[in-house]
């Protein structure tokens, strides 16, 4: 399909720079095909759904994954900037450079040589491998757990780059930028739909007999990156990690098979769960990367709704929330946000959104 079919114009003033106080008193936009647009706040959520309904959470856990060095090269030195983006081993992680042009294969890399990291404010990498646009592979000289640790004191939370050109990252963004139940560590991108929950928000969807769900998917900086190519065909996904336990699995299809509706809490938990469904739309225990890419056409096979932020134009979560309620449907949806002042992007608002009866998208 041709990009430009998923763009839109964006007042810069609905861009949210901070997030609802408290989390749940965001507003929540209502999308049924079909049926008229409902304005409510996120708090409302018990009452939308119903008892059996199953909420499956994205549990994925944000690193300090922005890191800011200076290459060597020989008695040359340059500033960089790398964005960790998916780790492919205990000392390995891909990276997107700024500026890319600056490094080359066998760079030797110095971050946050400030006085504030372990191993007297160093942490030192190599770029093993140069990729396209920018891309490279950090080979770092510590390891598991140390590495761990020496991101946490250097890196800062990779904010997305349509707040992090407004303001810099700050002590408050550690806990913002994170959800309540993030439990294991590896994204570079927060679940943004998962934000909004709150302790009293569970309680009261617990009350209600809706049951809570776990998936994990290490959202990778590639969410951020524009598609730069014309048609849909030619844009190519960056892979992201993740995995659904057995029991995870069986539970959701156990709702399925009595009737309840499964109810994904942001794209990456459906983009997850799809890529561990089979034909028959029966959910399988499932580990390893995923590049799937949903655009209007794709078959879903297992969420019933999808709650999820306001995103990007011409962004390839714009195209899965127009592929699951259709183009039409959320192109009308975004122009009622534009127009009654909604909230954009990561700490915006939110949208739960039925699924299509037709598979089309259109």
């Amino acid at each position: 399909m041709r990009v430009d079919l998923f763009d839109f114009d964006l007042p810069e003033e609905r861009i949210a720079l901070r997030p609802a106080e408290p989390r749940d008193s965001a507003r929540l936009l209502v999308v049924k095909p079909g049926e008229t647009l409902q304005d409510r706040t996120v708090s409302d959520l018990p009452s939308l759904l119903r008892e059996g309904d199953v909420l499956v959470f994205n549990d994925t856990k944000v690193i300090p994954a922005q890191l800011k060095g200076i290459r060597r090269r020989g008695e040359a030195m340059a500033q960089v900037e790398a964005t960790l983006h998916m780790r492919v081993a205990p000392d390995r992680w891909q990276a997107f450079m700024r500026p890319g042009k600056r490094i080359a294969a066998g760079d030797r890399i110095h971050f946050g040589h400030d006085g504030n990291s372990c191993f007297l404010g160093q942490l030192d990498a190599t770029v093993l491998e140069k990729g396209e646009a920018g891309e490279a592979l950090l080979g770092f000289d510590v390891s598991g757990p140390f590495l761990d640790e020496a991101l946490r004191a250097v890196g800062h939370i990779p904010l997305p780059p349509y707040i992090a050109s407004k303001r810099d990252d700050d002590e408050r963004d550690r806990s913002d930028y994170q959800t309540i139940y993030a439990r294991d560590e590896g994204a570079v991108a927060a679940p943004t739909a998962g934000l909004h929950f709150t302790p009293e928000l569970f309680a009261g969807l617990d009350a209600k007999g809706v049951e809570r769900r776990f998936v994990t998917l290490h959202v990778g900086a590639g969410t951020f990156l524009p598609v730069k190519a014309d048609d849909t065909a030619d844009h190519k996904m960056h892979a992201e990690t993740g995995s659904v336990s057995p029991e995870t699995a069986e539970a959701l299809n156990a709702a399925k098979a009595r009737g309840g509706r499964i109810i994904a809490v942001g794209t990456t938990s459906l983009r997850l769960l799809e890529s561990a469904a089979r034909e028959d739309g029966r959910i399988e225990p499932w580990s390893g990367p995923t590049d799937i890419f949903i655009t209007p056409g794709y078959s879903f096979r297992t969420a019933d709704m999808l709650m999820t932020n306001f995103h990007l134009p011409r962004s390839t979560l714009f195209m899965l929330v127009s592929a699951f309620s259709g183009l039409e449907t959320m192109r009308s949806a975004y122009a009622h946000a534009i127009e009654s002042r909604y909230r954009f992007y990561s700490y915006g608002d939110a949208s739960l959104l039925y699924r299509a009866e037709t598979s089309d998208g259109r």
